[in-house]
């Protein structure tokens, strides 16, 4: 079987961005992009133009913010699919997991928009710890069922400091907390690794940009979109790399895309 390409979007928007996922997947015909911040209910997000391009989706739509979906070539079982954690009450659409065929068998996608947190010590800090808490939690339990699983998204999480284009001036603020990076690390003390990080990569290598102060044309940014592997396909991983062609589109998403490839 040939190689399996699987990408990680934030769009900021799917209404939005529509245009620039059809013309990235042109170029880039994934066999699984998950995206993030849809920000449109299930009954706007348009099947039709991606079914166009060879993809079904996977949905899981919230107005106004939030949202992830699926997209993949392959069809997908609808009672394979789960929203959101399970057994962890929360208004926001921010997970959707699903499971794809793949090399060397099946693999379970695990789709997050990780909580942002707004600020230490915040009643959204505190939302965010108990989500990360929720989601390792559960994702034990996917691993047990489901040893090839990929976790991927919006972290909302810069794990180390050569992760930020400025670790001292941004110290312990959100993304860069100890208690976030806390969390990074026992998701990979289930057994995942960051495929990113597998590789050499080059120095200030980010995934978001502000839009503000020129963000991305002075290279002000983070890297907080990953693609964690568990342990069973991390001999697969051929490559993991950020396409920032995207970010220099007009009217761009603020994040870039991840890209994985296995074989």
């Amino acid at each position: 079987m040939q190689a399996m390409k699987i990408a990680t979007w934030n769009v900021n928007s799917l209404t939005a961005r529509l245009q620039h996922v059809l013309d990235w997947l042109a170029v880039n015909p994934v066999d699984v992009l998950a995206l993030q911040e849809l920000k449109l209910t299930d009954d706007k997000f348009p099947h039709q133009a991606l079914r166009e391009a060879g993809y079904e989706a996977a949905v899981f739509g919230q107005k106004t913010y939030n949202g992830v979906a699926l997209l993949t070539r392959a069809p997908l079982t609808a009672d394979d699919v789960v929203r959101n954690i399970p057994g962890f009450a929360d208004d926001s659409a921010r997970v959707i997991a699903a499971t794809v065929p793949a090399p060397g068998g099946p693999l379970r996608v695990v789709n997050g928009y990780f909580v942002n947190g707004q600020a230490p010590g915040s009643d959204k800090f505190d939302y965010k710890m108990s989500w990360l808490r929720a989601l390792r939690d559960w994702l034990r339990e996917e691993l047990a069922a489901h040893p090839r699983l990929l976790l991927l998204g919006d972290f909302n999480i810069a794990p180390e400091d050569r992760d930020s284009h400025d670790p001292v001036g941004l110290a312990e603020t959100i993304h860069h907390t100890s208690e976030e990076r806390h969390h990074f690390q026992a998701l990979l003390g289930l057994g995942l690794a960051d495929a990113f990080r597998l590789f050499e990569q080059p120095d200030k290598s980010f995934s978001w940009w502000d839009y503000r102060m020129l963000g991305y044309q002075k290279n002000r940014g983070l890297r907080i979109d990953h693609i964690l592997v568990s342990e069973p396909l991390r001999a697969q991983v051929a490559a993991c790399g950020i396409d920032r062609v995207p970010r220099k589109w007009p009217k761009p998403s603020d994040h870039a895309p991840v890209t994985l490839e296995l074989v």
